[in-house]
């Protein structure tokens, strides 16, 4: 009997945010909009740094894999999450539903990675993004991070999150669906389909938790304590301007990191009865659709260099 329940489900439904008309409507523009900033400003930031020669070091070889990680993971959910706002058809195929769930779970967890690695890595200037290494150790800066060690680094991100995907997603679609195929989430998610199933999901929360710590919580309280290393180090700094632009970039890059690590955590981190559809939305929206579009606005804006070569690209555009 679950053989026959696990081979009836062909495709599910994904009900979406709202099934109102207007609410829709606004819903799509907005994401719409999101989404564009989201594509140009990664890709902004990803072709300034190949552009410009002096930014070729290794402090700033993991800001195009975060860009790169950014574009892939709002693409592997908004473009459908806009279809479906507008489309009567909001049917997603079990295939399909297996294939995102398996790249927003290894983009996710690369991004999670590649921000601790980030912290640990640090820059050379106070107004770069998160810079352990860099400003506790400048003199051994490029000692310690060498073009060797940078791709060990990103590559342990890419291999760890791909081996954390493969498995969570075996492991969900080889769950029997007999309740619904009605998954009230935007996109294919554990948790929602984890109550759509008529065998005990035990196991897969606990792998969840094993998981979720490792990944999501070893790596926050990684950025963690490097920001708390970096900040011991800032108020060594002598002057009240230097202090302060130290400080306030440091506060967005650690607000926009932790209302990333917090939501993950949340989500995935949480009881197993505390699930609520309409919140879990709202959750959800903040990591996969407004961190991937936050992430390039803050790196470039309070970053020089970015800033420098955009603006002597524009001005040549500009004066020709």
């Amino acid at each position: 009997m679950k053989q026959l329940n696990r081979t009836t489900v062909k495709s599910f439904i994904l009900l979406g945010l709202s099934t109102i008309p207007h609410l829709q409507a606004i819903y799509f523009l907005l994401f719409f909009i999101i989404y564009i900033i989201t594509l140009s400003g990664n890709v902004l930031l990803i072709v300034v740094v190949r552009l410009r020669s002096c930014l070729h070091t290794p402090m700033y070889f993991f800001l195009p894999n975060l860009s790169f990680v950014d574009i892939c993971f709002s693409s592997t959910i908004v473009p459908k999450l806009l279809v479906n706002t507008l489309s009567q058809d909001k049917s997603i195929s079990f295939l399909g539903c297996a294939c995102q769930m398996f790249f927003s779970l290894d983009l996710g967890a690369t991004a999670c990675v590649l921000l601790a690695v980030m912290a640990y890595d640090g820059y050379a200037t106070i107004c770069n993004p998160l810079r352990y290494v860099a400003i506790c150790n400048p003199l051994r800066y490029q000692i310690i991070m060498n073009k060797k060690l940078c791709v060990c680094l990103a590559a342990f991100s890419w291999i760890v999150s791909f081996l954390n995907a493969v498995i969570h997603a075996a492991f969900t679609f080889q769950l029997p669906y007999c309740k619904s195929h009605h998954v009230s989430h935007f996109f294919c998610e554990m948790p929602p389909l984890f109550k759509l199933s008529c065998q005990d999901t035990f196991f897969n929360e606990v792998a969840v938790y094993i998981s979720g710590g490792i990944i999501a919580l070893c790596s926050f309280l990684l950025t963690i304590v490097s920001y708390f290393r970096i900040i011991t180090t800032i108020l060594k700094i002598r002057s009240t301007n230097g202090r302060y632009k130290a400080f306030s970039t440091c506060a967005s890059h650690l607000t926009v990191v932790s209302l990333y690590y917090g939501t993950i955590m949340f989500m995935y981190l949480r009881p197993r009865n505390s699930y609520s559809p309409d919140r879990d939305r709202a959750i959800a929206i903040l990591y996969t659709v407004v961190t991937p579009m936050l992430n390039p606005i803050i790196y470039s804006i309070r970053n020089k260099d970015v800033k420098g070569t955009i603006k002597q690209k524009f001005s040549r555009i500009v004066n020709e």
